[in-house]
């Protein structure tokens, strides 16, 4: 109980910086952005998956932003908390990888990728998730 502040606090920021990345990719954020169109984010994402057929890398662009739109939502409404964390870490952690080996160590430690997927590692292995639909359906 003591630490449920911060636990609720992670799982909002992991969240909040997943969704600004979807935003960008369709444009929300206007000038200050990395990508600013899906175009371009499917451009990155081949770059990221250059050992993918150019069909798949597509289909993982895609596939990566449904997770990245799903997962968050999970875990700022507590819903299936540790499915939503235990897979953002993979997601993140996939997206650290992929991004050292195609673009060098610094891309991912300058978007804190790695310290995202460690945060929801963290997060997937607490027991109990005070502020979340899970504890309130566990009470009852």
């Amino acid at each position: 109980m003591k630490n449920q502040f911060q636990q609720l606090f992670l799982r909002i920021a992991i969240s909040i910086t997943m969704l600004s990345a979807v935003a960008d990719r369709f444009g929300f954020w206007g000038e200050n952005s990395s990508w600013g169109n899906w175009k371009n984010f499917e451009i990155y994402t081949r770059k990221l998956t250059f050992f993918l057929p150019e069909i798949l890398s597509i289909f993982s662009a895609y596939v990566a932003t449904s997770f990245e739109i799903l997962l968050p939502i999970m875990l700022i409404l507590g819903y299936k908390t540790k499915i939503a964390a235990f897979g953002s870490g993979i997601l993140l952690f996939i997206f650290a990888a992929s991004m050292t080996v195609a673009l060098g160590a610094k891309a991912p430690l300058d978007y804190s990728v790695w310290a995202g997927s460690a945060g929801a590692f963290l997060l997937a292995v607490q027991q109990e998730y005070q502020y979340s639909i899970d504890y309130m359906i566990r009470k009852k």
